[in-house]
């Protein structure tokens, strides 16, 4: 199954997507959020009879982010191997994780804003897992499926001054508003192979990144694992689980992302977002 949240910011509706169009089932759950999921919603959706309510045409209303203010944003850094190879890198023996602001989640095709002053604003697609179901203390990574709702795509946007060149954690770099543009719909498990998608990023029509998440080091199943020994994941929180080689950084000299550019970023079976390098009005 796909969904999906369309409509203006602050007014959106959760839909089922079906082919080209989307099903409203706003009767049915009034929202995609940690509580709602928490309840029992998507079990609840999947199991209506869908066929006598509203629908809209795809194309035809703005996309919002899959989840409602989800209460976590998490990343893994430095997890695909060509990635590390360009960032001249150390192989991490473990999953690298930080924090991302849960504030920077917008909708696939908004604005990204560039921060006043910076220079050095950077791309990243990532496949996103949407966690649907309470992990805590998994056993072993084969128990992982079971509490993952679905996957999207993310564009895990790093501003890299604040990432690499001031002291503390790369949090800093990455939780500026708008910095993690997700959608435009989640896909259930059954729908993909999350561990063999093609993903790809361009900007201004060049293509940036064209890898695939069979370069991944520490895997799907492994990262939800690794993470429930630390901390509780809850329905609705997000996963970027890392960017593949061909970053602005990796560039000699870097080439990064100014107002203006246009970002395309797509994984296989899941879609594809585009977002527009925007000004801060502050």
């Amino acid at each position: 199954m796909r969904i999906a949240r369309i409509g203006n910011v602050g007014e959106e509706k959760p839909v089922v997507v079906k082919g080209d169009h989307y099903v409203v089932v706003d009767s049915i759950v009034s929202d995609w959020t940690r509580e709602t999921l928490e309840a029992g919603a998507f079990e609840k959706v999947a199991a209506a009879d869908l066929s006598g309510l509203p629908t809209i045409a795809k194309g035809s209303a703005r996309i919002g982010a899959p989840i409602h203010r989800p209460t976590k944003v998490i990343c893994i850094g430095l997890n695909y191997l060509g990635h590390i190879k360009e960032t001249n890198a150390d192989t991490p023996a473990e999953p690298v994780a930080f924090m991302k602001a849960p504030d920077s989640v917008v909708g696939p095709n908004d604005d990204i804003i560039i921060p006043p002053n910076s220079n050095a604003t950077d791309y990243e697609v990532e496949l996103a897992i949407v966690i649907g179901k309470r992990a805590l203390y998994l056993d072993s990574q084969d128990q992982a499926p079971a509490h993952i709702l679905g996957y999207t795509i993310a564009q895990d946007v790093s501003e890299r001054h604040w990432q690499l060149e001031r002291s503390g954690q790369w949090m800093k770099g990455k939780s500026f508003p708008t910095f993690n543009p997700i959608g435009p719909e989640i896909v259930t498990g059954d729908e993909i192979n999350p561990s063999n998608l093609r993903l790809w990023c361009s900007v201004n029509g060049v293509m940036k990144q064209d890898s695939n998440t069979d370069d991944l080091l520490f895997g799907i199943n492994h990262i939800v694992w690794y993470l429930s020994q630390f901390m509780e994941l809850f329905p609705g929180d997000v996963i970027n689980t890392g960017t593949p080689f061909g970053v602005g950084l990796g560039f000699k000299p870097p080439v990064y992302l100014k107002v203006g550019d246009k970002i395309k970023t797509g994984i296989e079976g899941i879609g594809e977002i585009s977002n527009t390098c925007v000004a801060t009005s502050r």
